[in-house]
């Protein structure tokens, strides 16, 4: 299912999460693995000149240059790349820009089945935070805005037996997003013989008016709406239903997942309503930044399909101010 895998990491001095997990995924899958670097423009009038990561000084971006970040790229991953355990087809592209650009000129080009990011932010890195508290970084976002590939988002690195896929949790807000999600979660399921935890929650209102009668009867609306919303993309697939009463989806969320102990939690994108442009919710971010497994964005159903169309419509918009993303569902209705 995932042949092609692009693991983009902006870290030279230490071991890079998303690489050594999109690494064990690679392996599992006999995938081809691309790590890409991007050499961060430290001037937008001028994007050859680039900081170098060994003095932090302005310098002239050269190929002699480029070589060395590839090398020490090498060197920083070799027990890895270099084990008996792994055995993947790798490739590893050092190039100048800003890095959300790079990630999607890099994979419009090999046409990956996966993009692995991770929710950290070298600016951030800079400033002696690992990440900015509750933002999964403006590179992430970009990317999930404007690329229909599925991206997943690694915030530790995750251990070999989950990269198998065998529990999955779909999060389901009854958006179109989530639509996309199921579909896709769907798909792994059938191709690695998962079993979906279908989760939702209910709002419990912190008044006392919401009693625990208003509580029995929105389980009871939310268990045959969850059914009728889902069911038709469960035909064939090992599921069960998980709902629960909670103040904050994404605490909700991560703690049915540990209590699950799921090997990859599937999540739609969000859309405003008034432009139709894709964004990543707020419980995408607050879950990426906690989750000890991966997080899959999918804003697309058939991401795992050929999506040159998808990605000739994306290079078109490119010239256009407002990006709109495309989303295909087999909703007819």
């Amino acid at each position: 299912m995932f042949k092609k895998i692009l693991a983009a990491t902006d870290i030279l001095t230490v071991r890079d999460a998303p690489v050594l997990s999109a690494a064990k995924i690679a392996s599992e899958n006999g995938a081809q693995l691309l790590i890409l670097h991007t050499l961060e423009s430290a001037h937008s009038d001028n994007r050859n000149i680039v900081k170098d990561f060994r003095t932090w000084e302005d310098i002239e971006n050269s190929p002699e240059y480029e070589q060395i970040v590839k090398e020490t790229i090498e060197k920083l991953y070799s027990d890895v790349l270099l084990s008996e355990f792994y055995k993947i087809a790798l490739n590893i592209k050092v190039v100048t820009g800003f890095p959300w650009e790079a990630i999607l000129k890099c994979a419009r080009e090999s046409k990956p089945d996966l993009i692995v990011l991770g929710p950290h932010s070298k600016r951030a890195e800079e400033q002696g935070v690992v990440r900015v508290a509750g933002k999964i970084g403006s590179t992430v976002q970009k990317v999930i805005s404007r690329e229909n590939c599925p991206v997943m988002i690694i915030n530790s690195e995750i251990s070999s037996e989950m990269v198998r896929f065998k529990k999955i949790l779909v999060g389901i807000d009854y958006s179109v997003s989530c639509e996309s999600a199921l579909s896709f979660a769907a798909k792994i399921s059938k191709e690695y013989g998962s079993k979906i935890l279908i989760f939702h929650m209910i709002p419990v209102l912190p008044y006392p008016k919401y009693t625990k009668e208003n509580y029995e009867s929105d389980l009871q609306n939310s268990n045959k709406r969850l059914r009728e919303f889902c069911g038709r993309h469960l035909v064939g697939v090992d599921h069960d239903y998980q709902i629960w009463g909670g103040g904050a989806a994404h605490v909700e969320i991560l703690k049915c997942a540990e209590q699950n102990s799921i090997d990859l939690i599937v999540m739609g994108s969000h859309t405003k309503s008034e432009s139709g442009k894709w964004y990543a919710g707020s419980a995408v971010e607050r879950v990426s930044y906690r989750s000890k497994c991966g997080i899959m964005v999918v804003t697309d159903p058939e991401v795992i399909e050929p999506w040159e169309e998808a990605m000739d419509r994306n290079l078109e918009a490119e010239t256009k101010t407002d990006r709109l993303i495309h989303v295909f569902t087999t909703n007819k209705e």
